[in-house]
């Protein structure tokens, strides 16, 4: 018995045969709603985590200091584990949407995006910041005159993190365009321009601009990801 409802089909399409409607997802089974819910959860985890640490860390100040610095000191591996497990729980999402994805724009280069996202939380953890701007406590001021190993992943990672998400909610919109949901593409576009502006690592407060853009992306995540579970 067919299980798609009118609510899951896109705009007919006219072809030789007349019109015949697209489905646009599919009804996702126990297995991949466990992994979409993996993008529900994986933003609030990680925001929460963070900001924990940025208001009780002794010597951080998010005025000044970007989230990645949680990684260093003796209770670095908190944000370590945090990086890790966040791009881990976007792995799971990534499998979980293109198992939900039916026919139509997006299909490919969502899940890949996604999964892009998370390889550069996965890096961005294994791969700690060089110390800097005096922290942790007792390190010099300032930034680092030259980056070890390490550094130079961890400043690879963040900005593959940042475009992969900013892409994604272009490609998102196409998708939700194509499905009828004009005012939900419309939305990711203000969300995707949003982060873009907030995730430029130059000019005053950038910071506090880096962590609201991180926060509002994985909002926009677990958005997406209700919408999934609700078909």
């Amino acid at each position: 018995m067919d299980t798609t409802s009118t609510a899951d089909v896109a705009p007919a399409r006219i072809a030789s045969g007349g019109a015949r409607p697209h489905p646009i997802a599919q009804a996702p089974d126990a297995a991949t709603r466990r992994l979409v819910l993996a993008g529900v959860v994986a933003g609030p985890l990680f925001v929460v985590v963070g900001l924990v640490q940025a208001l009780t860390r002794e010597g951080f100040d998010l005025s000044r200091h970007p989230l990645s610095l949680l990684s260093l000191g003796d209770r670095g591996w908190v944000q370590i584990a945090n990086f890790v497990i966040a791009g881990l729980l976007m792995f799971a999402f990534a499998a979980g949407v293109r198992r939900s994805l039916g026919d139509g724009p997006g299909r490919v280069w969502a899940p890949v995006l996604f999964g892009l996202y998370g390889a550069g939380l996965v890096l961005g953890g294994a791969f700690t910041a060089d110390p800097a701007l005096g922290f942790p406590l007792g390190t010099p001021d300032g930034y680092p005159t030259e980056w070890t190993f390490h550094g130079g992943v961890h400043a690879f990672a963040a900005p593959l993190a940042f475009l992969a998400l900013v892409a994604v909610t272009f490609v998102i919109a196409r998708r939700l365009r194509w499905e009828g949901r004009r005012t939900a593409a419309a939305w990711s576009i203000v969300l995707g321009l949003a982060c873009l502006v907030l995730c430029v690592p130059f000019g005053p407060a950038t910071s506090i601009r880096l962590f609201v853009g991180v926060a509002l992306g994985f909002a926009w995540i677990t958005a997406y990801a209700v919408s999934l579970l609700r078909r």
